[in-house]
């Protein structure tokens, strides 16, 4: 005859023998998957935690530390150059006219300066001039200014400045070419962050397209600007005008070749190979 024992567990309930065979196995074997599991979890742990990897590229190469500094260090450049170019077009000392000293009278006398967007003409006291300059100026000395807006973007009327007519054209050409590289500049800043964030190197090609395309049109802009400049000269000749170019213009020049070099460096940077070592090779020892 078969005996069948019956196991109370610990809260009271009945548990057959192949019941408690089975807790017996599973508190048997617990220490064991238990073990084996807490070794599969740091060997993971080893993989995802601690040592923090850096991300893959689409290209299989992750993004080195290094890397990341020189893509760092040339955004810096291309920044610099940003903010010259937003300097240079906010701004309105990009060419400075003056007249003899003696055209108006002897106490007083007229200049006047513009930029892309906006003209001012300044009434300067004669004493306050330097004697040794002939024309009237420079415009920063203290006196009476008077700023007007140019009408080229809305009614598309001409400027007139001592008797002498803007090339409206010209002029809008200048501006619509500043401000489409400023648009550029906005598309390569967007690529590098987004390179710098997502850690992908392909972002660089862009942004350095679209960087060396920004300083090309920057000085593009300079080069249409003067133009425009030579043609309100010679629009009338009845006045005799002393022109230079200002301080607006250099950070304008300044700007184009920053950005530039800024692109060329974000080119160099998204080569597969260190051009470097490419054109210098490292010889060995033994040879």
């Amino acid at each position: 005859m078969w005996s069948t024992f019956f196991v109370a567990d610990e809260e009271g309930r009945t548990m057959g023998p192949g019941t408690a065979g089975t807790a017996g196995g599973g508190a048997a074997g617990g220490p064991a998957q238990g073990a084996g599991g807490l070794a599969s979890l740091m060997s993971g742990r080893s993989t995802f935690g601690g040592n923090k990897r850096r991300r893959t590229t689409s290209t299989g190469h992750a993004m080195s530390e290094a890397q990341e500094g020189k893509i760092k260090l040339a955004f810096f450049v291309a920044i610099v150059g940003v903010v010259l170019t937003v300097l240079g077009v906010g701004t309105e000392f990009w060419v400075e006219l003056a007249p003899p000293k003696s055209f108006y009278n002897n106490q007083t006398c007229l200049t006047a300066h513009y930029g892309l967007w906006k003209g001012c003409t300044k009434t300067l006291w004669v004493a306050d001039i330097d004697p040794e300059r002939e024309s009237c100026g420079p415009a920063e000395l203290p006196g009476e200014s008077n700023c007007t807006y140019f009408k080229f973007f809305t009614t598309g009327e001409n400027a007139v400045m001592f008797q002498k007519t803007t090339q409206k054209n010209l002029n809008v050409a200048a501006a619509m070419l500043a401000m489409f590289s400023l648009f550029l500049m906005v598309m390569g800043a967007i690529c590098i962050t987004m390179s710098l964030s997502k850690e992908i190197l392909f972002f660089l090609k862009p942004a350095s397209v679209c960087f060396i395309l920004s300083g090309v049109l920057v000085l593009l802009s300079l080069m249409v600007f003067h133009q425009s400049v030579l043609a309100f000269l010679a629009s009338d000749h009845t006045v005799p005008l002393h022109h230079e170019l200002s301080w607006s213009v250099s950070c304008i020049g300044c700007a184009g070749a920053v950005l530039i070099v800024g692109g060329v460096l974000f080119l160099l940077l998204a080569l597969p190979y260190s051009p470097w070592q490419k054109c210098l090779p490292h010889k060995d020892s033994g040879s």
